[in-house]
Order: C-alpha cells, then sequence, then structure tokens
C-alpha cells in the first residue's frame, strides 16, 4: 500500500490484516494536524489572519475586503463555502473590538451569508467564533468568526463513521465564485 495512492484496492486494517474496507486518503490534512502556520503565541507577525491580507486576493483565498474587517476561505474546510471573517487589526477576544469593527463583521457575516446562498443554494448556516483555545480556537490570538454553509443531507456517513470530508472543488474555484457573486 503506497501513501500517495488516493485509493488502494488491497487493504489493511491497523495491525497489518486485510480488510475490505475503502480509503480516502488526505494527506494534505496532516499541516492542520500538526498546526503548521499556527501561532504560538500572540505574535502580530506570524499570525496567518495578519499576513493573508498581505497577499493577492486569489493567493491569499480573500473573497471580500472591508474597511476593518475582510472575507476569506477556510484552508481546512467543514463544508465547501466555508469562510471566516476576520478583523484586521490583530485581536483575539471579540470584547476588544471597537464599535465599528462589531458592526464590519456583522455587515461581512450577513453579506457572507447572501452570498454563498446565491451561489450555492446553501439551505442553512453554522456561524460562530470560538473564543480561546479552551473553547476550540485553531487561532486563538486573531479573532474570526465561521460562517459554514449547510445543506440537507451534507453530514453523512462520511465524517461521521469515516472521519473525512469530501468538498467537489478547489478552494480557488470556490473564492473565485464566491468573490464574483458577492453581495453587499
Amino acid at each position: 500500500m503506497s501513501s500517495g495512492d488516493a485509493h488502494d484496492t488491497v487493504h489493511q486494517d491497523g495491525v497489518g490484516r486485510p480488510d475490505e474496507l475503502d480509503r480516502l486518503w488526505t494527506p494534505h490534512r496532516m499541516a492542520y494536524i500538526r498546526g503548521e502556520n499556527k501561532p504560538s503565541d500572540a505574535t502580530a507577525g506570524t499570525c496567518p489572519f495578519c499576513r493573508v491580507p498581505a497577499l493577492a486576493d486569489d493567493e491569499g483565498l480573500v473573497v471580500h475586503r472591508g474597511e476593518l474587517a475582510y472575507a476569506v476561505l477556510n484552508l481546512y474546510p467543514y463544508s465547501p463555502g466555508h469562510l471566516m471573517v476576520c478583523p484586521y487589526r490583530h485581536i483575539g477576544d471579540y470584547t476588544e473590538t471597537t464599535d465599528e469593527e462589531a458592526a464590519e463583521i456583522a455587515d461581512l457575516t450577513r453579506a457572507a451569508m447572501r452570498t454563498i446562498r446565491g451561489a450555492s443554494g446553501a439551505a442553512g448556516f453554522n456561524i460562530g467564533m470560538n473564543q480561546g483555545h479552551i473553547a476550540g480556537a485553531g487561532i486563538a490570538a486573531h479573532l474570526h468568526q465561521h460562517v459554514v454553509p449547510r445543506w440537507p443531507g451534507d453530514q453523512n456517513f462520511m465524517p461521521i463513521i469515516g472521519r473525512t470530508k469530501t468538498l467537489p472543488e478547489l478552494l480557488t474555484d470556490t473564492r473565485a465564485l464566491l468573490a464574483q457573486a458577492w453581495v453587499e
């Protein structure tokens, strides 16, 4: 069994016995599992959410730029179109936002929902911020609000049993679609 193959026909269980289960290899997920590109502290210079705005939109997967915040696709999405709304300012807690930042984060979140719904027919959304590592924030040093589109039946056996998520298109294609369709 080669680790480079996307699909192998002969499989072995964890102790080397052959079994009849298919494997869907996702080696790109190791960067997320290992915590690569995660800031180890609150230093703005090491933060991916601080670096992204300096990149071209297609390179940084930026969908839309506002005055105080921006919308960017999640590199490790739960579903197609999963994006995050981030303030440009390097802050880690929602209570640190100015009234203007909080308002723009809310406005961009609503615009993201309208855009995703219009571009892909999403039937619902999970919206949220994980505040601090203990609450599940992957990058706690920089505030970000998740906008996760949902469709009927989108959480089938793959993530529940197979602990795998499937995405139907490349992130760059999703970014281009949502950037073009962005609704103010």
